[in-house]
Parts: C-alpha cells; structure tokens; sequence
C-alpha cells in the first residue's frame, strides 16, 4: 500500500503529453502569427486594394447625345432628361408577379412587357432593365409612395431620343435602338466597350450610325461607397460624362420638307447635291417612317407594319428601304447625255455629225423602236438630246461596243459606290463584258458570253444598266461641274461640347477625261431640254434657266404602260441641274412606276428648283402633267439658231 507522498508512475507520462501540447499550441501560434504577418504587412497593399473595391464601386454615368442639326441649325434628332422604372434580373416568376403587382398604379401595357423581355435578351450584360420609360411626375410619385413593396425596383434618370419631325428624312438621319450581341461585339472590335458601360442605345442607321462615335459622348464615373451588402452609402467622387458632339448636316431642312410634299404618295427617290463641293442638299426616299417608332425599343407590332405584314395597303411599299442609296434602276433616256459624251469622246459623232431615224434600228433580227412613229428625221448630238431620239443611240451603242461605253461612263461613278458617309450604299451596274462574266460565273459559257445585240438597250438605258438615285444626281453633278466629280457627303461640320468646329474639306474623286467643248455641247443640249424638248412643259416661265433630261424606264421587258396595274408601269426619271450659268443645284428624281419622266419626276424637280433657287416653298405635292403624253420633245422652232458647232471638234 502507498503513501500519501509516493510518486505516481503516470505523473511522467502526464507532463510529457503536456509538453507536447505546449509544442503544438506555440507551433500553431507561430504560424498564425506569420499568417497575419503575411496578410498585414507583407500583402497589405493588395488586401487594402480589395477592401477599398470591394467598398467602393464605380457607376457608369451615360453622356447626353449629340443633336444633329441641318446646315441652318435646324435640329432633326436631340435628347431629353426622363425616369425609367427598372427591375433587376430575378426568376422569370417573380418579375412577372413584380410587374403584375406594379401594373396596378403605373400603365404597363402590352408593349412594355415585350420591350422589357426583349431588352433582358439582348442586354445579358446589364443587371436590369427597363418596365417603362419617361415616367410622368406624377408616375414617379406614385411609385415612391409604394417603393417599399418593392424589392429590385427603382427609378433611374436616363437621356432620351427625340426625332421632332417624326418621319422627315428619316432614312437620312437614321435611328437609334437597343444595343444586341452583335453591337456588343462590333464595340468590341473597334475597342470602345469601356466607354459603353451603361450604355443601352447605339445607332443603328443613316447618320446615327455612321456617327456613333461622334454622338455618343464620353461615359462618366460616379465613385460610391457601398456597404457589405451592396446598398450605396455615399457619393464619393464624380467625374462628369461628356456630351457628344452636335452633327451639323448638309442638308437644308425647308428643301428636304419640299421635295418630300413633292411626292405626295407616290414611291421613289430624290437626291440634290451641290456639284461645286459634292455637299448633299437633300437625300429622300418615299415612302418614309417615323424614327421616333424605335426609340427605346420596336413594339412587334409597328415592326409588322414598316415590314408590310397584314398590311394591304401598304405591300410591297417596303418604307423601310433606303432607295436613293440602296436601290439601284434602269436609267432609261437620263442615261443619253453620258452616251453622247462618249461618242463625242470615242471619235465615233462629231457635233455636227447627223443619222437618219426612220424610226427605229434593225440589229440580228431585232427591230428596236423609237418612241416616234416614223422617226425624227436627220438628228445630230444636241437634237438626239432634246427630242430624246432613241435611234441615234443604239446606232452609237453599237458603234461604241460594250467596253468602250463601260470605260467612258465609269468615269462619273455609274455602278460604282460613292463613297457617301451614311450606310447602306449599293454599287449598281454598269454593265461590260469582265461584268457579265463575273455575274453569271455559274451559268456557263452561253451565259457568260457578252452577245452584240445587248449593247443596243444598253445605249437608251436599258438592259442591264441599273443606278441608285445617288449615282444618276452625282453623275449630273459631274456635268454641271464640267467633270469634276466630288465625293458626296452629308456631313458639314462636328461641333465638340465647347463649340469647336471641325468641317471636312471637300474632296475631289476624279475629273473626267475629254475635250471641254464637248461638254459644254452637251449642257446646252440639256439647258434646251428645258426650252423646247421633253420638259418644257414643266418648265414653262421659270424665272430661271435649268439643263435637264427626262427618262422613262421600263419595269418589265416588253411591257407598255399600263394603267390598270401600277406595279407594271415605268419608271419615271428627270436628272437636272440649275441655274445653267453657274450651276448650284443638281439633282435626280425617280418616281417608281410614275410613267413618263416628264409627267411625274420633272413636276417634283421643278418644285425643288423653285423652293431652292427663289425660296418659294409649297405644301402641296407637285401635279402630274398631264399634258406630256409622250417621252419625245417638241421640235426647236424653225428660227431658232444652234450652237455654233465646227466639224471636227
């Protein structure tokens, strides 16, 4: 038996897992202490950084847009300041429960619940997205006195687009829509998405697109302290989003507004230039649409309508294509100045040179027909002009052969792209032997082959000759500028937010070879145009003198005017330019299955002219004149005296 005072054996054991555990205890102490050490003092600089982020966060303040403005100051497209009422992404349930619930004190209709998925579609980027846009006041008080029902709902201030003239020059100025995956990725490229944070609209058409850059501004910075679970606390620091810049447009407002009545609700376009810097005066295409329809988004149903479906009355009328850029036509009898320069060029006429139209041409078994029953007789260059002579050019095409028309012709821009600053353009055709082979690569040889007797329509405007208004009003310039041709633009100047001024110099594209005389020839061919031929109906006691072509241009191989079916009728050209003597204005009208270009495209044009030239404005479309039965001019009065042309020239 032991003692009281008897060392226990497992006393030893007892201090040796006792040490143990002081090991174990210090060790892990030392390695807290060099954990905190790494963390506090070694990385320090970075942890702070995180907290710092992590408690302060960057909202992206979006810049007010640019205007666009005509070349008077004029403004066609502007901001304004308006609340949205937007809702974070959440499960599709509970938004719609979120939206049915609001629905009760705020109109949401149809529209906006289509907007609103449609937007979390296309935006997967952005946390929320818009219920309704440009809350009234007292929408926005309704809902703050509701707010706390809400969890994930809030009213945000944001710019807005306005159009003021709804649908005047519309495929002009363009509009702006959603930004979607492929803008997103379009940003991406050109390296732009920081300043696109924020952002829901870009451009998407006409001048808005062209210049998004230039409009958009610069996206500010707002630094916010945020608490742990996110709330913003405080405003920290702000830097400012800059304004983007204002776009100052070529166009004249009152013109555009003119040449748009012209047409009433007749389909087709204009395109008026000055030839003397290539600045676009006016740029129409009928019919048009209201931009305003887009701001903030397309409803499925007005979509459905400028995309003619379920809408009858206007099928086919497709309002949404820009057809002074994008749409390309038979030029018919406009085509011949261009043709006479050629021959006059090529060696094949001389001013003087007369052929005899007994009222058409034969050509491999073909009997190609002038508009006159029985012809018009002996008819040299500046009378082939006048009374539009359909003979004398397809002797000439014929002379000329294909490649010898394309190598002149090319050299005021035909079935070429112009280059213009708005989007869209189409190159057109004109035609040539290298052109068909490319076109018709798949059809075989037949198809390829270039046949002698295709030139022939060629040289009146038909066959394969197909030009966009802008094309036909640029080569008229060229004319009226003795063969200068300019780069056509419709961009005068950006002005930055300080007022700054930055205009483009006008821009010289090419300068037609040839003698100048022939030129000139041909401009007083046109100017009597005006006097004694195919528009001097229209232009009967102008208080100024105007050069001038009429064309009409078949639709349908074969097909004659027919006034029980619109659709197959011709189309009605008039290319001009005015005042003769210094030329300001030049111009191209085609008016889709409008007939004679004397009957519907020379009314409009004088209607324009009268507007620019002597600021005499109408609100009325401009009539048909229906005393122009045919495309032939009137014969020069037996006294009159011809330009004093030398053989030879």
């Amino acid at each position: 038996m032991k003692t009281f005072n008897e060392p226990d054996e497992n006393v030893g054991r007892f201090y040796v897992r006792l040490l143990v555990a002081a090991l174990f205890v210090l060790f892990g102490c030392i390695l807290l202490a060099l954990r905190l050490y790494s963390l506090q003092v070694k990385s320090y600089a970075r942890y702070h950084k995180l907290a710092e982020d992590n408690r302060i966060s960057m909202l992206p303040i979006v810049p007010q847009r640019g205007n666009i403005v005509d070349r008077n100051g004029v403004v066609l497209a502007r901001d304004f300041f308006a609340y949205n009422l937007e809702i974070t992404r959440s499960d599709p349930d509970s938004m719609e429960k979120t939206i049915n619930d609001l629905s009760e004190f705020i109109a949401i209709g149809p529209k906006d619940r289509q907007r609103f998925y449609n937007f979390l579609r296309d935006n997967k980027r952005l946390d929320s997205a818009p219920i309704r846009t440009r809350l009234s006041d007292e929408e926005v008080a309704r809902f703050m006195g509701q707010r706390y029902r809400f969890v994930g709902v809030d009213v945000k201030e944001g710019w807005f687009r306005n159009y003021p003239n709804g649908a005047l020059g519309s495929h002009l100025i363009g509009y702006i829509n959603r930004i979607n995956a492929d803008d997103v990725k379009k940003v991406e490229e050109r390296g732009e998405s920081h300043n696109y944070h924020g952002s829901i609209y870009i451009g998407k058409s006409g001048v808005e697109s062209t210049y998004e850059a230039d409009l958009h501004g610069i996206t500010g910075r707002e630094h916010v302290e945020n608490t742990a679970g996110g709330k913003v606390v405080r405003s920290l620091k702000t830097d400012p989003a800059t304004q983007g810049n204002d776009i100052e447009l070529s166009i004249d407002f009152e013109l555009q507004k003119v040449a748009e009545t012209a047409f009433g609700e007749r389909r087709g376009a204009l395109v008026a230039i000055d030839p003397t810097n290539g600045e676009v005066l006016a740029l129409v295409s009928m019919p048009t649409f209201d931009l305003n329809l887009f701001v903030g988004g397309i409803s499925g149903q007005d979509w459905n309508m400028l995309n003619e479906n379920g809408v009858p009355a206007n099928k086919q009328n497709k309002p949404l294509l820009n057809r002074a850029v994008a749409s390309s036509y038979p030029p018919g009898s406009t085509f011949k100045p261009f043709m006479a320069l050629a021959g006059l060029n090529g060696g094949k006429r001389t001013l003087t040179q007369k052929i005899n139209d007994p009222g058409g041409f034969p050509f491999g078994g073909h009997y190609f027909k002038d508009i006159k029953k029985g012809g018009h007789g002996p008819v040299d260059m500046y009378r082939s002009i006048v009374v539009s002579c359909n003979t004398y050019y397809y002797m000439l095409a014929n002379d000329l052969g294909i490649d010898g028309i394309a190598r002149f012709i090319s050299q005021f821009g035909l079935g070429s792209l112009t280059g213009i600053d708005i989007p869209d353009e189409k190159e057109g055709v004109l035609p040539s032997a290298a052109w068909k082979r490319r076109y018709f690569a798949k059809g075989g040889p037949a198809a390829q082959k270039w046949y002698a007797g295709e030139t022939i329509s060629v040289g009146v405007g038909q066959g394969y000759n197909a030009y966009t208004p802008l094309q036909m009003a640029l080569a008229t310039a060229t004319i009226a500028n003795d063969g200068k041709r300019m780069r056509p633009r419709v961009l005068r100047a950006v002005i930055d937010s300080q007022g700054q001024r930055q205009e483009p110099p006008p821009e010289l594209i090419n300068e037609v070879s040839g003698n100048p005389e022939y030129m000139a020839a041909v401009r007083r061919a046109m100017d009597d145009v005006t006097r004694f031929g195919t528009a001097a109906r229209t232009f009967a006691n102008a208080p100024y003198r105007s050069g001038g072509k009429t064309g009409t241009a078949q639709v349908v191989k074969g097909q004659q005017y027919d006034k029980n079916n619109e659709r197959l009728r011709d189309h009605s050209w008039y290319i001009a330019y005015a005042p003769s003597e210094q030329p300001k204005i030049a111009l191209a009208v085609m008016v889709e299955n409008g007939g004679f270009g004397s009957v519907s495209a020379a009314p409009i044009a004088r209607q324009v002219f009268d507007a620019y030239l002597l600021e005499k404005r109408t609100d009325e479309p401009a009539p048909e004149d229906t005393g122009a039965e045919d495309e032939e001019g009137d014969d020069p009065p037996s006294n009159m005296v011809y330009p004093d042309f030398e053989e030879g020239i």
